[in-house]
């Protein structure tokens, strides 16, 4: 795999601080007695075991294992569960859920309206979770704030956090921030959400879930759980993850290729961003392994060269 660090970014640091509306993002609500218990039976992650109060990130796959959504979870009392994800795929995704329901005590509901969501960059992320962990929590008052992973530039790691909070509660202060620049530092940190482009495109491992914590391989069975088992036990899986940096614009779901398989696809972008100093654009791109070492080009096999960035995290190897 080439990789390239292309124009030093260490300075994007200083403009990485302060808070992101993000209207882009929704909120599904699952309360009763089993709402635990049924998520934790539909989703790639533990719920039934998730603290009240922590947060977890995890998937929903069709029965083939492919990604129809994913959620970074928050059980917010024993009864109470907030799924947060992207808001394209938030209505289709209610409707399956609330398909799976059948005699189970539990009631799926969209909450977007109940919640303000933001983004928080730099100190504003360090000011509510301190140093935390990605996935780690802390909850005051109604509010819930969440780590994300950390948007890594060079040999500095800037804090990312998710709020979550009541149209009534006062939002944490700091500058306001672009969703554009939100997105960056999203890339930048390796780990995003699904998108409608990207439904059913991906298995858990293809977007590094298994990496950052998005899946449990000792919980019980839950939709496409042998097909996601079996990618990773096996060592069956080609399609990685990867940060790239493009001269040009890139969209998710837009093909990718290589010079010595023109006609065909090998890689999708799954999410990307213009840089804030307008240097290009970086992004998140899904491909084959064999294909990263060969060298990707977007559009077709005659677009834009893409330098192959270093993760920001390591990841698993298949067992």
């Amino acid at each position: 795999m080439t990789t390239s660090s292309t124009a030093p970014i260490d300075h994007f640091a200083a403009q990485l601080q302060g808070v992101a509306v993000l209207p882009h993002l929704g909120v599904i609500q699952a309360h009763g007695e089993d709402a635990a218990n049924f998520l934790h039976n539909q989703l790639s992650n533990d719920v039934l075991l998730l603290p009240v109060g922590q947060s977890r990130l995890a998937a929903f796959c069709s029965a083939k294992g492919r990604m129809q959504a994913s959620f970074v979870v928050i059980k917010t009392a024993p009864d109470n569960v907030l799924l947060i994800m992207s808001l394209d795929l938030l209505a289709q995704t209610l409707k399956r859920l609330s398909m799976f329901v059948l005699r189970a005590k539990v009631k799926m509901s969209d909450a977007t309206a109940s919640w303000q969501l933001r983004g928080l960059l730099g100190d504003n992320a360090r000011a509510v979770l301190a140093e935390a962990s990605p996935w780690q929590t802390a909850s005051a008052d109604g509010a819930h704030a969440v780590a994300l992973y950390p948007a890594v530039l060079g040999d500095v790691q800037v804090p990312r956090a998710l709020w979550l909070g009541a149209p009534s509660q006062t939002q944490p202060a700091g500058a306001e921030l672009s969703p554009e620049v939100w997105a960056w530092a999203e890339v930048m940190g390796g780990v995003t959400l699904v998108t409608q482009p990207l439904f059913e495109a991906f298995v858990p491992q293809m977007l590094n879930y298994e990496s950052v914590g998005g899946v449990n391989f000792k919980k019980g069975c839950y939709p496409g759980q042998e097909v996601v088992a079996r990618s990773q036990f096996r060592g069956t899986l080609k399609r990685r993850t990867a940060r790239v940096h493009s001269p040009v614009a890139m969209a998710a779901g837009q093909d990718v290729f290589t010079l010595a398989d023109p006609e065909q696809p090998c890689a999708t972008v799954v999410l990307s961003a213009a840089r804030p100093d307008g240097q290009g654009f970086d992004a998140l791109v899904s491909g084959t392994t064999e294909s990263m070492q060969l060298g990707w080009r977007v559009g077709s096999s005659d677009g834009e060269a893409l330098d192959i960035l270093a993760l920001p995290y390591a990841l698993l190897a298949d067992i």
